[in-house]
């Protein structure tokens, strides 16, 4: 029997919860709906869910801070779409900080959101098999950092926190997770960026720019990320999953 995507919408507003649900329905999903943070909780714990379609405005705990927690939790693989409002672009900004996956601007047509599920979802299982091997742990050791999986910071060896955009981490975790493998830019740009490159960077070569900044590789020495002549970039040092407690 082939799968049927499961899709949670959360949004507090009833008309568009069951607007998109009947939509998403009618063209071959399953659908959960919930009204906040409580009842998406709840979904989550008792079903498998493929995507979380998440409004940003919504009493209580909004969907920033839901997102938040989910990219912190167990839940942290479900991709996110987040809902909008259209004159607020600082809550579409920060929703992709927070890792969410995509977003759409209200007022939306139902045809919009279901392109963008399913372009999330089929980029989603696109990645290589081994993309995830470092959810495993919390902390990955390489050269004289550490990754912070769940704060989403990197680690120096005395153990000083560095905050990472989400691009930047996004980044990191994909040559993280492909050390000594030469990957193209458009790999780069598919795995990373997601809806487009804009909301970040306009190009991979600046945002491999700022991420080796961070790293402290200098022009010339590339230490962590070396640059492959008309191929791509490589992670060059040798990655070490860190269990919870070491």
């Amino acid at each position: 029997m082939s799968h049927i995507d499961h899709i949670l919408v959360v949004d507090d507003d009833l008309d568009i919860r069951q607007m998109v649900g009947d939509y998403l329905r009618k063209n071959g999903l399953r659908t959960s709906l919930a009204a906040n943070g409580r009842e998406l909780r709840a979904v989550l714990e008792t079903s498998d869910v493929d995507l979380i379609v998440l409004d940003v405005m919504m009493p209580g705990e909004d969907g920033l801070s839901l997102c938040r927690n989910l990219r912190a939790g167990k839940f942290r693989s479900i991709p996110v779409v987040m809902l909008t409002a259209r004159d607020d672009e600082t809550d579409r900004i920060v929703g992709l900080e927070m890792g969410a996956d995509d977003y759409v601007v209200k007022p939306f047509s139902s045809r919009e959101l279901l392109a963008r599920i399913t372009a999330v979802i089929r980029r989603t299982r696109m990645l290589p098999p081994n993309l995830q091997v470092s959810e495993a742990a919390r902390l990955i050791a390489f050269g004289q950092w550490r990754l912070d999986t769940t704060a989403r910071h990197l680690l120096d060896r005395e153990g000083t926190a560095y905050a990472l955009s989400g691009a930047e981490f996004r980044l990191l975790r994909v040559f993280i997770d492909h050390p000594q493998r030469v990957l193209s830019r458009d790999q780069l740009l598919n795995l990373t960026q997601g809806r487009d490159a804009e909301m970040f960077d306009r190009s991979i070569d600046l945002l491999v720019s700022r991420l080796r900044q961070r790293l402290g590789d200098g022009a010339r020495e590339q230490t962590y990320i070396k640059t492959v002549r008309s191929e791509g970039y490589v992670f060059s040092q040798p990655v070490v999953l860190v269990g919870e407690d070491e």
